[in-house]
């Protein structure tokens, strides 16, 4: 089954979510929600006193200041050729179906993916390690002793694509004007930057209030460098598709608008041979397509218009890979781990509308949801059922808790629902007929719990209306999976009802909660940060185009996402993180849907690759590379 709209994703920025993982943390959603609440001092990321080439959350480092190349690379690999793909989505502002601007950094306009490649931005993430930054545009930087002064030393042969010198002007600019004028997940990031100073043309402090949490001086590492000279001509809060000037690996090349958009690599890149980017960016083009329909992007894929595939319909990964080209060998399928959380899919109840706001009315809605039968009769077994928001991962939280969760739920016990208390709540398990009798029993009687009564056929809410709802869907062949679902719930007396909408209709009621239902998938990054606020905070419910679709608002959510926030450790976080999951999942705010651990992907074999992939994230355009010579053997272009 395809996987519904992406924003955040692994992340909508799996840092920022605008930016890719070789820039920011990997956080798929990353897009975050910072309060005003006084927290303790932040963690100084430790590494002694001094400049530093790297930082990471909890002062752990794989690679020492004279490392030559991330491990998960080949130094030497070749440049040339091209990859093709159809548009993921992960980014700000970004639509898998179409685009009409090259600003990715405003709520306003549907910009191409992958743009972060454009530009460079103070340090890059080494997707080997949880969170670790090393330096790109900043050579070393400095942490003040309480952690709120980052001073970054920058790199003098730094420029843009046309030649200008990139400083320590273009960087405060870029700070300010992202914090000022960015999408509003960008500025909910940067609520905590107090200010950026310039203390000489390569040197820069950027200071903040105290009150920021441990990600964010790293998440602001890898914001984008804009160039001032270039935005005192444009307007940066206008859309626009003339491509801006940057000054990353890559540029916009070719274009045309709903079709396909392609990144020209640099061949003068200032920063070809730095060790955090050697052996990285080896395609001379990475192109991708738009496609309003699957089996159309498909049907391309088969005829070579595009290279890679990663597959996310497990009907079409069991049945249709029996093309000519899989036969004789020229396409060739893989599967590769996924080791980074899987976060959470699902369709999502908006709960700032008085028909979602009872969690028994949540809860009965979820029990007409059959994933046995769904993933047995249309999904060929190839998923397990999502649980929790933290799928995947060592933050997931299981059985009774712990005295450590209990540590952080007991001071909040009045606030909370008994059933955080009890063994973590778990999606129900069908007989796998698709419409099981205790089931819909169970459904019936919470309903009527919450003061549902039936009309006849028809359920009646408290207040005498009809109960009835959309689940809307951008997503064509998300249908197959919907209408059995509301078949199930028809059964029950609700009038569901299922609707596709187009790409910027569907982003823009997402944007302004003008939904019923809504799926939605969500990853996480291994050192949970901001993105968690925007997900699930009560300040984030009413911030139009943040990740918290469903609305929560519960201050003892709050207190745990600051528990999380604020951990001194790795285990501390990963406690904390049980228990905020415990009671996410004991207010039923969504119907969770299903994961595998796996990357299921079919490539037409011109690549070559490293022999292990990075835990924490796959971009396989980042650092794998095109063999002319196999291509020639094949018969396709580079």
């Amino acid at each position: 089954m395809k996987k519904p709209m992406e924003t955040s994703r692994r992340t909508l920025l799996k840092g920022v979510a605008a930016f890719s993982a070789a820039n920011l943390l990997p956080l798929s959603v990353s897009r975050a929600q910072t309060q005003d609440a006084q927290a303790p001092a932040p963690a100084t990321p430790a590494g002694g006193t001094g400049p530093r080439h790297g930082l990471s959350v909890f002062g752990d480092l794989k690679y020492p200041a004279d490392f030559q190349a991330f491990d998960y690379v080949d130094a030497d690999a070749p440049k040339g050729g091209r990859m093709s793909f159809s548009a993921p989505s992960w980014g700000y502002n970004q639509n898998v179906q179409t685009f009409n601007s090259f600003n990715t950094f405003i709520l306003k306009g549907d910009a191409p993916p992958r743009m972060e490649l454009c530009f460079d931005s103070l340090m890059v993430r080494a997707l080997d390690e949880p969170d670790a930054v090393y330096g790109l545009v900043a050579e070393t930087v400095e942490v003040s002793a309480d952690g709120n002064t980052y001073t970054f030393n920058l790199r003098p042969e730094a420029r843009f694509h046309d030649d200008s010198p990139l400083t320590a002007e273009d960087v405060a600019f870029s700070l300010m004007t992202l914090k000022e004028e960015g999408h509003p997940s960008i500025r909910q990031i940067m609520g905590e930057l107090a200010e950026a100073v310039v203390l000489a043309p390569h040197r820069l402090a950027v200071r903040f209030t105290g009150r920021q949490t441990r990600t964010v001086p790293l998440l602001v590492t890898g914001l984008p460098i804009l160039s001032k000279a270039y935005y005192t001509r444009y307007d940066f809060a206008q859309t626009t598709l003339t491509p801006p000037l940057s000054s990353g690996p890559y540029k916009v090349g070719r274009h045309e608008v709903g079709r396909y958009v392609e990144y020209q690599r640099v061949e003068n890149w200032w920063a070809k041979d730095l060790p955090a980017v050697r052996g990285m960016f080896n395609f001379d083009r990475v192109r991708l397509e738009f496609f309003r329909d699957r089996q159309v992007g498909f049907e391309a894929f088969k005829k070579g218009v595009m290279t890679f595939q990663e597959e996310f319909t497990a009907r079409v990964w069991a049945t249709e890979y029996n093309f000519p080209a899989v036969l004789d060998g020229r396409v060739v399928r893989r599967e590769f781990p996924d080791r980074r959380p899987a976060g959470g899919q699902g369709w999502f109840m908006n709960t700032r509308r008085a028909l979602f706001a009872d969690p028994l009315v949540r809860r009965a809605i979820g029990y007409g949801f059959d994933f046995e039968w769904s993933n047995k009769a249309l999904f060929f077994g190839a998923y397990q059922r999502t649980q929790s928001f933290f799928q995947n991962s060592p933050m997931l939280a299981t059985g009774l808790p712990t005295p450590a969760e209990l540590a952080f739920l007991e001071p909040l016990r009045a606030q909370l629902p008994e059933a955080a208390f009890g063994e973590a709540v778990l999606a129900p398990v069908s007989d796998g007929s698709g419409q099981d009798r205790a089931m819909l029993r169970e459904a019936d009687r919470l309903l009527r719990a919450a003061g549902c009564t039936r009309d006849g056929k028809v359920l009646l809410r408290p207040d005498g209306e009809p109960f009835a709802f959309e689940i809307m869907s951008n997503s064509p062949s998300f249908e197959r999976v919907a209408l059995p679902f509301v078949k199930n719930l028809e059964r029950l007396g609700i009038a569901a009802t299922f609707r596709v909408v187009d790409p910027a209709q569907y982003q823009a009621r997402l944007n302004d909660y003008d939904f019923d239902i809504a799926s939605r998938r969500f990853a996480l990054s291994p050192t949970l940060g901001e993105e968690i606020r925007e997900m699930w905070s009560s300040a984030s419910a009413q911030i139009p185009g943040s990740s918290n679709l469903a609305g929560i608002s519960s201050p003892a959510v709050d207190a745990l996402i600051e528990a999380v926030l604020q951990a001194t450790s790795r285990e501390e976080m990963t406690t904390a993180a049980r228990a905020l999951d415990r009671v996410l999942r004991a207010g039923y705010y969504w119907v969770p849907h299903w994961y595998k651990p796996v990357h299921t992907v079919a490539l037409w074999d011109v690549f070559g690759m490293p022999e292990a992939s990075p835990a924490y994230d796959f971009r396989p355009e980042l650092h794998w590379w095109f063999e002319k010579d196999k291509a020639e053997q094949i018969g396709v272009r580079g």
